[in-house]
């Protein structure tokens, strides 16, 4: 649900080793004060632990660990670190030692292969066999859960990128969710007109900056999206530079907020009518529920339409993922969790809890507006997108994050800002599969 940027470049190997011995000095100091607090990874009887960098979704983990504990005799017992760079340090330095948790919340696609190419990690392929034979989860989700053919994650949450918008406030404007991008560059130029600011878009934080590009790069061909995240295409191709002259041209428009903005304010910033339209994962639901919005009321959301009719139909997906370290301490209690965790009475709590649509597809969102979402991707067959944050090889996407991020705020242009980011892709996948080999 949340993700952060370093700044990468194209550092020579000495310089990497040089950057890496630091990351992992840094990193044992923060495992040692972890260890020292960290009795709690230890074994208790009728739990599992869960090591997660979100303490706003303890309580979600103990109302779906109740329902866990009815099939598998376990609970579920989170382990919370609110700061995400340490977070991901500390898994990384305790992943192969005895103070590893029995579960771990990590992130799909790279992040992922990342973290099972050092080791440590439990083979999942049976338990993700089982699921899918039930029809529990998407078959086409494996490869982004998989690093060289073996499945390392179940995954823990599937979210969609969409635009939520104020219905009192298109419903004030005769307006309606767009169908078409002429019905989108509709709603943007009559909500400009009545001094509301049509789009939400933001750097702050780092990683929303790859939001826009995701959306208009997927939206323009969703198949050249696949292939830039695979390396198989350029960032100065076609379909990405129409997608940042579509950026700019919102830009100039005066069509999306400074990119300061704070994502943060969103939901308050929808309520209040300031501003019409907010790109963002679907688990912000949770946000609109807590600025005192309710769906289908308040707030209603839409998939952002295709530039041309004849594009097929995509959504951005995002999806967390459990995965089991090999010496966890409860591993049999933390295999069993896992083999059920996507059981539909499990994920019916869970799901409720974020109102958030669940990676089992046959559970329900009982959000109406999130369920309205799931009918239109199944029933309009979208094919589904890894988000960029976990696409491609992490040190190029934080790279490119960063360039996203100067686009925004007017230190780059266009072609310049895809330069930039073709540059650093060369030299990522290349370092990438040096280390594969």
């Amino acid at each position: 649900m949340s993700a952060s940027g370093r700044t990468s470049s194209a550092a020579t190997p000495l310089a990497r080793r040089g950057l890496l011995a630091g990351a992992v000095a840094g990193a044992a100091a923060l495992a040692a004060g972890g260890c020292a607090r960290g009795a709690s990874t230890s074994a208790q009887p009728g739990t599992t632990s869960i090591s997660n960098d979100n303490a706003t979704w303890d309580e979600g983990y103990r109302s779906a660990g109740q329902e866990l504990e009815k099939i598998t005799g376990y609970a579920l017992r989170p382990l919370s670190n609110p700061s995400v760079t340490s977070y991901q340090q500390v898994v990384q330095m305790t992943l192969q030692t005895s103070k590893a948790s029995d579960l771990v919340k990590w992130a799909s696609g790279y992040q992922l292969k990342r973290l099972a190419r050092a080791g440590g990690l439990t083979d999942l392929t049976r338990v993700w066999q089982r699921y899918a034979d039930r029809g529990w989860v998407r078959r086409t989700s494996r490869e982004a859960l998989s690093y060289r053919g073996t499945t390392y994650g179940i995954p823990l949450y599937e979210s969609y990128y969409v635009l939520f918008y104020s219905k009192p406030v298109f419903g004030k404007l005769g307006l309606s969710a767009p169908g078409s991008w002429d019905e989108l560059l509709h709603c943007a130029e009559v909500l400009k007109r009545n001094k509301i600011t049509p789009f939400l878009a933001s750097q702050v934080g780092g990683w929303p900056a790859i939001e826009w590009f995701q959306e208009l790069v997927s939206k323009v061909d969703p198949g050249f999206y696949q292939q830039l995240v695979a390396g198989e295409a350029s960032y100065t191709d076609d379909p990405a530079r129409q997608a940042m002259d579509i950026w700019q041209d919102f830009i100039r428009k005066g069509w999306m907020t400074a990119p300061d903005f704070d994502q943060a304010r969103g939901p308050g910033a929808l309520k209040e009518g300031t501003v019409g339209m907010f790109l963002h994962g679907t688990w912000q639901a949770s946000g609109m529920a807590a600025a005192g919005m309710e769906p289908g009321t308040d707030y209603g959301a839409f998939i952002l339409p295709t530039v041309r009719p004849s594009t097929a139909k995509s959504v951005i997906a995002e999806s967390g993922v459990f995965v089991v370290p090999s010496r966890a301490s409860s591993h049999r209690a933390a295999m069993a969790n896992v083999g059920s965790w996507l059981d539909p009475s499990v994920q019916r709590v869970w799901s409720d809890f974020l109102q958030d649509s669940s990676a089992n597809p046959k559970v329900r969102s009982a959000n109406p507006v999130v369920a309205g979402l799931q009918r239109d991707i199944a029933r309009s067959r979208r094919l589904a997108l890894v988000r960029y944050w976990e696409a491609s090889p992490p040190s190029l996407i934080q790279g490119n994050t960063n360039d996203l991020g100067g686009f925004m705020a007017g230190q780059a242009s266009a072609a310049t800002t895809l330069r930039r980011m073709q540059e650093r892709a060369h030299d990522e996948w290349a370092a990438w599969k040096r280390d594969e080999a």
